[in-house]
């Protein structure tokens, strides 16, 4: 399984981030060893111990490296030239797709990192806000009557992006995120027009 990273400070720190998100797939989370990490990245302990104090910061890392890469996937697919609304669609349309190439990571990254508590919810919320930012900028920045979104309904917009994702999740329909395109880009419609 190809884990598509961004580049990192350190060939080593890439491997280990591999090696986590081969590992979970594998084992489930709380299975997961340190062992299992650094066996799957071809690493020391020594080495996983100089970027990372534990697992559950190496899924944190995990976690955003693999977002940030969505949030690129994002951004490379809005285009100015075309009407805010068609923008939403076809990023959205990118976003879900790029999500469903990987269902086991989409799996981990969406469940397991919950179960880290305060670490994984702060992770979850710095990368929502910037899925929020960006959903400003297009709406905001389009031409458009009314007035602009505001950062909380921009939120409430993630929020019920990601629970759609959620439940497709749960319910084993990964392969049927792209499904969700339309629903999404209707959120994202009645949101921007009807909020004051």
């Amino acid at each position: 399984m190809a884990v598509p990273l961004p580049s990192l400070p350190s060939e080593h720190r890439s491997r280990l981030l591999e090696g986590m998100a081969h590992a979970v797939a594998r084992n489930g989370y709380a299975a997961t060893t340190i062992a299992d990490i650094v066996g799957e990245a071809s690493v020391s302990r020594r080495t996983f111990y100089e970027h990372f104090e534990g697992k559950a910061e190496c899924l944190v890392a995990l976690f955003e490296a693999a977002s940030h890469n969505a949030l690129k996937v994002l951004r490379d697919a809005i285009d100015p030239a075309h009407p805010w609304p068609t923008q939403v669609e076809r990023a959205l349309a990118a976003y879900l797709q790029a999500m469903a190439a990987n269902p086991v990571l989409l799996r981990t990254l969406y469940i397991e990192i919950l179960g880290l508590g305060p670490a994984g919810l702060a992770a979850r919320r710095r990368v929502n806000r910037e899925i929020a930012a960006l959903v400003l900028d297009v709406v905001n920045g389009a031409d458009r009557k009314g007035p602009p979104l505001s950062g909380q309904m921009a939120m409430v917009v993630v929020g019920g992006i990601n629970e759609l994702v959620l439940e497709c999740i749960e319910h084993d329909r990964v392969d049927r995120l792209g499904d969700l395109v339309a629903p999404a880009a209707q959120l994202v419609r009645a949101v921007a027009a009807e909020h004051p």
